[in-house]
């Protein structure tokens, strides 16, 4: 169970991206945060492993002690796989070696200049299979598509052995058959491993289709929570207001039509 206790995010110049809240993200489930861009999607998202120090508030986590105590974090923080829009490879790595990336956290300074293990090479291999990418370990990263290398970094994410994976619009810059498949391959993994996840998406259908748990969040503020079939219209209106969503792109329409992000 992580629980979020009162958090809030301010940036430099008054910019509130957070207003206070409170949720609680319970083990297990595939949770999907929507709504509109700059609505707090990633602030919240990334408070919740502290990538963005909340300004109020704490992440309480079962199990550990005050994730105020850097040990602490740093113990979460192996535990919390983190996938991102762009994927963050090194180019003229292997797709192998950035999974290996993965496993840093769990070294000392001097031990990382070391050559790794048998084991720590049969975790990446391992996790290269789990997205379908074993034939592809000692390809150069810049050689594989959008596609593969979105499932590279979900690998290098596995690496960890998470116990939680936080995303961050991991598949917003693929195209619409290689957001399903990349999207279904995560929450099949997620809920084989009985790993809890929280993923930020643009695209209503996509939560829909694979969300156990839906979060709305518009101008810093949770506005709705509840299943997909909760998701009326009504619903929709509240987090996206007059702006709707047509086959994956975004248009202004009259909040009257709102009705049609139910089918997209």
């Amino acid at each position: 169970m992580i629980r979020l206790v009162d958090i809030s995010v301010t940036y430099p110049g008054g910019i509130k991206a957070l207003l206070s809240t409170s949720i609680e993200f319970p083990r297990g489930r595939f949770t999907v945060l929507l709504g509109p861009s700059g609505a707090g999607k990633s602030t919240l998202l990334r408070s919740i492993n502290y990538l963005c120090n909340p300004t109020t508030g704490a992440v309480v986590v079962d199990g550990l002690d005050s994730l105020s105590s850097d040990k602490v974090l740093r113990e979460y923080r192996r535990q919390t796989g983190m996938i991102f829009q762009h994927h963050h490879l090194i180019g003229r790595y292997t797709a192998l070696r950035n999974v290996l990336v993965g496993r840093i956290g769990f070294h000392s300074t001097l031990r990382s200049l070391l050559p790794l293990s048998s084991d720590e090479l049969t975790i990446g291999l391992e996790s290269l299979d789990r997205v379908e990418l074993l034939h592809k370990a000692l390809e150069r990263a810049e050689t594989l598509s959008g596609g593969e290398q979105q499932r590279v970094g979900i690998a290098r994410a596995l690496a960890q052995r998470p116990k939680l994976i936080l995303a961050d619009e991991p598949v917003a810059s693929l195209d619409p058959s290689t957001a399903m498949k990349v999207l279904s391959l995560l929450y099949s993994i997620c809920e084989q491993e009985k790993i809890t996840a929280i993923v930020s998406l643009h695209q209503v259908a996509l939560a829909q289709e694979f969300a156990d748990r839906i979060i709305g969040i518009s101008r810093g503020r949770i506005v709705f929570d509840g299943g997909p079939e909760d998701l009326t219209p009504e619903a929709l209106a509240s987090i996206y207001g007059a702006t709707v969503i047509q086959n994956d792109s975004m248009a202004f329409v009259d909040v009257a039509n709102v009705e049609r992000l139910a089918i997209c």
